[in-house]
């Protein structure tokens, strides 16, 4: 591997930050320059921000215990911050990256460096913006491979292959959301599904840069599949192949196999795929299959992206088929069965050299409701959301509003104002939240930017519960700076005095993105050991932006390797 992978994203790094020796087995640095690019999707042209000039961006390689310098050069027009989705980064939340959560962003002409600390994961993790839209079009693959000596649960595949599943959009992403902060408003659905940047052969002006991945009869592929989207949940299937589904976020499962794979934004899922087309190799049958990506909705009363983007995968060393490639069964859209069953199948490896933790004992119990709501446009004005209002997004009734300080600076510097510590543990009230029909007037938020402050070691559980309020639907709830055991999930209202009694707590899968259930609930416990202050939101972007988002503030512990590092110089200013 190179030392240095030059990225083209208009913000760039300096590299050149020592590692010692009991921090990593080897320190690796790459450059990201993030700028302006001009791309052509769907006979249309336009510029987006991207890194190193690729979209997707450049894929991080390091191996389990690594630390990686990525210096971000913003070489744009506007501010950014980079975000490394999944890597726990033990006590290092300077590094983390949310806008004003942990930094303030990168602005333009600036640079910054972050130390990437990869401890616990193995498999496929991914790096993204974590500012404004930027990740639409700013983000790429992190591939941690196992310590030097040892080796996958499996056999080794021939080849290893980033499918990167996203969104485009012809519109410019910024001028979207600066439309909706002002009208209060949706946002418009994309217009395009994409595998590895490109929509496919369905689409006009496509088929030329389709994505290709060329495979050998008989050998076998592993498939590192990362939902970047910005919100479609999505079907990923592969004609004619079926998918043994062997890791989801970092994290190695039990190996089941399927014919289809659902994966929510911000997840992250590892199968094998034996190339065994034998027709190929005659002559008889196609050589040349679709792989295919193809939205789920939960909530089809609102517009969604019903595209279908494809790739080809074809056999090297068959005859050359001259019709078009055979076409994937996918479930249809709004298929929850489907997706229940396949996300049922989710379990922990539990092997000797991947053993699991599971608490048994929780100290602190949460439950946080999930809602799309609306908050009064303003004095005699009129926004685009329900009944004049304007949309927006709370966990536990409470809107987050970012603060013009990073919350981080904030803790670690004792400044007053910036957030309160007051985040509640329960809803405000209580209803029928999965309910139908609710009434208007629950739909009402309030913002407020609270945060939740834990002791070091504190074992905490939370349930997620999704409300009908505004229209149920699934979520996918993202937590920086742990992965997390889902014990349970399930349809409607939580009942703490029958629910916990069917959670899994031998082999649940670790994960570091749940998608919580459409008017159901999803439990995760995980032990507050990293000090620093933790971003938690749905990763549907208009979600986030709205406000469907909090912090966890671990405190320090009481010895030097339970505190979190010094921060390092440089820190980009507000």
């Amino acid at each position: 591997m190179p030392a240095v992978l030059w990225l083209l994203f208009g913000v760039v790094m300096t590299v050149g930050v020592g590692v010692s020796p009991a921090q990593a087995t080897r320190a690796n640095h790459y450059d990201f320059f993030i700028k302006e690019t001009k791309v052509t999707r769907l006979c249309h042209k336009k510029t987006i921000l991207a890194v190193n000039g690729q979209f997707p961006g450049p894929t991080i390689y390091a191996r389990k215990g690594d630390v990686v310098v990525v210096n971000v050069y913003n070489q744009g027009n506007k501010n950014i911050t980079v975000h490394w989705h999944g890597v726990n980064q033990p006590r290092n939340p300077w590094s983390d990256g949310p806008e004003y959560i942990t930094q303030c962003p990168i602005q333009p002409g600036a640079n910054l460096t972050y130390r990437i600390i990869f401890s616990e994961e193995e498999g496929t993790l991914w790096w993204h913006a974590h500012s404004d839209f930027d990740r639409a079009t700013v983000h790429g693959a992190i591939v941690i491979h196992p310590k030097r000596g040892s080796a996958y649960p499996y056999p080794k595949p021939h080849k290893e292959i980033p499918i990167i599943l996203g969104e485009w959009w012809n519109a410019d992403v910024d001028k979207l959301l600066k439309g909706i902060q002002k009208t209060g408003g949706d946002v418009n659905i994309s217009d395009a599904n994409t595998i590895n940047g490109q929509p496919g052969d369905l689409f006009p002006c496509s088929k030329h840069g389709t994505f290709r991945m060329l495979v050998e009869h008989g050998k076998t592929y592993l498939l590192r599949v990362i939902n970047a989207g910005l919100a479609n949940e999505l079907f990923f299937a592969v004609a004619g192949h079926r998918l043994t589904v062997v890791g989801t976020d970092a994290s190695y499962l039990k190996p089941f196999t399927v014919e289809t794979i659902v994966i929510s934004p911000g997840q992250t899922t590892d199968v094998l795929l034996k190339a065994d087309r034998a027709a190929a190799m005659d002559g008889s049958g196609n050589s040349r299959y679709y792989m295919a990506a193809r939205t789920f909705s939960t909530n089809t009363v609102i517009p969604f992206d019903n595209t279908t983007a494809t790739a080809i995968l074809e056999y090297m060393d068959a005859p050359p088929s001259t019709g078009w490639p055979d076409f994937p069964n996918l479930p249809a859209i709004d298929d929850i069965a489907s997706a229940t069953a396949y996300t049922t199948q989710l379990r922990s490896l539990v092997t000797k050299d991947h053993p699991v933790d599971v608490p048994t004992h929780v100290d602190e119990h949460m439950l946080v409701t999930i809602a799309i709501n609306v908050i009064p446009c303003g004095p005699n004005r009129m926004c685009a959301g329900p009944k004049g209002n304007r949309l927006a997004a709370s966990l536990n009734n409470v809107s987050f509003v970012n603060p013009t300080v990073d919350i981080l600076d904030a803790y670690y510097h004792s400044i007053r104002g910036v957030y309160e510590p007051n985040f509640p543990n329960k809803p405000p009230f209580f209803f029928n939240f999965t309910g139908p029909n609710p009434q208007l007037e629950q739909a009402f938020t309030k913002r407020g930017t609270k945060v939740k402050v834990v002791k070091y070691g504190t074992v905490v559980e939370v349930v997620f519960q999704d409300t009908a309020i505004l229209g149920a639907e699934n979520h996918p709830m993202h937590l920086h700076g742990f992965s997390f055991y889902v014990v349970g999930r399930g349809f409607g209202n939580f009942d703490r005095n029958k629910d916990p009694a069917t959670y899994n707590l031998v082999d649940p899968p670790y994960q570091n993105t749940v998608s919580v259930p459409k008017a159901g609930w999803a439990a995760i416990r995980f032990r507050a050991a990293n000090p620093g202050v933790w971003f938690m939101h749905c990763h549907f972007e208009r979600h986030m932006v709205w406000g469907m988002e909090t912090v966890f503030i671990v405190k320090n512990g009481k010895t030097p390797d339970s505190k979190m590092m010094r921060p390092p110089p440089n820190m980009p200013k507000c």
